[in-house]
């Protein structure tokens, strides 16, 4: 096996991964390591307005459950956006330089979060500006996994894109399960900065090292510096792009523009993002939202249970969201990594398949909890903790999708084109965050999911008759 590879620049010479003779498979496999710590970020990044947008309101920023369901909705917009043009990177400016650049990037959201975090008086539209920017991470998807499939052999994409993605879906989990504890503590010398004061900052109205009160109905109030949830991962995004740009090399893949988006011609590029809109999309949608809804069904924000500050149910207990929106996203990127090598084995048609299955009943199980039963903290209770299981079921079934659906499209589509396929359906699917956010903000969430229970019908029929039944004439 080669280990060495003649290069022009950061430019491979003669690479292909299907000659296992020559494949540089440590090459390989490092390419997939940096670029799913990038990846990782860049969900941190995309997702951190999840962990900050349902405790703004605690925190002292005057804003209605519909503005803030429209502000959680703004990375899943722009991250959908973005991703459209992300998607046309990879041939044109490598792997080396879109990972290094991307993570770069991430710094734009991630310090304008820390400094805004800090002033209850910032007005609306800065705080959606920065949401808007959230989504650059969003749209680093489309480009970093074509990218690294290009350093794969088919018979390993599953895996390889399986591990990427569902480690990269981890930094969901991270930002919202790592923010209670960050924010309770600080960091980096905070407490002595917030002491002496940063005369410079309180003159525009921040001070990023000063502690916030955070308020909760029938509990005592809680300091936090609820800046150290974006501060602490500026290390990490500083030494990814540094050893992406040492170590990191690129594939060439002679493809113009019109050739990457002759992929529209192709019938199945369009049912494989019908499909991964269940998956995926739906996973985006509910790991940017699961936060709000809580507060909004069972939380603070529901009239019938807290009004002008009192708790209006006796013995009930609110909810704490940051206790439970990292479970769902966890659940959901831990399966699409377990069974990305079952996909490899079993094709991945068959796992689309059970995942759509299992999405339509986690969605019949949950819609009933969608509507709480106020009569009683223990109907409240018994509510709530259904609304959580039938949604952790929803996560774990999107997983097994997210990890099939990557694995069908290498198989059905040529090599050329599969990389434009893969950029081109997580484009669509990443506008999840934005339509579950208009979504639920126009319409009752009962409503909303009886829609997606159609969809995951539509989806399930579709994988049959194309990929996974007896006459299929798709298979992957």
């Amino acid at each position: 096996m080669s280990t060495k590879q003649q290069t022009q620049g950061d430019w491979l010479q003669d690479w292909d991964p299907e000659d296992e003779q020559n494949w540089n498979k440590k090459l390989a496999w490092h390419t997939l390591v940096i670029t799913t710590f990038s990846l990782t970020m860049c969900f941190v990044a995309w997702f951190l307005p999840s962990a900050i947008i349902p405790k703004l309101r605690p925190l002292g920023y005057d804003f209605t459950p519909a503005q803030l369901y429209w502000m959680a909705a703004m990375p899943g917009l722009s991250g959908g956006a973005l991703r459209i043009l992300w998607m046309i990177l990879p041939p044109k400016i490598g792997t080396r330089k879109l990972v290094t650049l991307t993570t770069l990037l991430l710094l734009l959201p991630i310090l304008g979060w820390a400094f805004e975090i800090t002033n209850p008086d910032v007005p609306y539209w800065r705080l959606m500006g920065l949401a808007i920017l959230s989504g650059i991470g969003g749209g680093a998807f489309s480009g970093l996994m074509p990218s690294t499939s290009y350093f794969f052999p088919k018979r390993l994409q599953g895996t390889a894109l399986g591990l990427q993605a569902g480690i990269g879906n981890f930094g969901v989990s991270l930002v919202q399960l790592l923010t209670p504890w960050l924010i309770s503590f600080p960091l980096f010398g905070f407490a002595f900065f917030d002491r002496v004061g940063s005369d410079f900052l309180k003159n525009f109205g921040y001070s990023i090292f000063q502690s916030n009160t955070m308020t909760f109905t029938g509990k005592p109030d809680v300091l936090v510096w609820y800046q150290n949830s974006a501060l602490v991962y500026l290390p990490f995004i500083f030494a990814i792009a540094i050893w992406a740009y040492i170590v990191l090399k690129s594939v060439p893949m002679r493809v113009s523009i019109k050739q990457q988006f002759d992929i529209f011609s192709n019938v199945d590029t369009h049912l494989m993002t019908i499909l991964y809109i269940m998956t995926f999309g739906t996973f985006s949608g509910l790991a940017a939202q699961f936060g709000l809804m809580m507060e909004n069904m069972y939380g603070q924000y529901n009239e019938s249970i807290v009004a002008n500050g009192e708790l209006l149910i006796p013995g009930y207990n609110l909810p704490d969201v940051v206790n439970y929106i990292f479970l769902g996203p966890l659940v959901g990127a831990a399966a699409r990594i377990v069974f990305a090598p079952l996909t490899d084995r079993m094709g991945g048609a068959v796992w689309t398949l059970i995942s759509g299955i299992g999405i339509l009943g986690a969605i019949l199980f949950t819609i009933p909890s969608l509507t709480p039963d106020v009569s009683s903290a223990e109907a409240l209770t018994s509510g709530f903790n259904w609304f959580l299981y039938g949604m952790i079921a929803i996560f774990f079934f999107t997983g097994i999708g997210n990890a099939s659906t990557f694995k069908q499209m290498p198989m059905i589509f040529e090599k050329r084109q599969a990389g434009g396929v893969i950029g081109w359906t997580s484009a669509v699917a990443a506008f999840g965050p934005f339509l579950f956010g208009v979504g639920l903000t126009i319409m009752s969430p009962t409503t909303f999911y009886w829609i997606g229970a159609a969809w995951a019908v539509m989806c399930i029929i579709i994988t049959w008759v194309r990929y996974a039944g007896p006459n299929a004439p798709k298979k992957g």
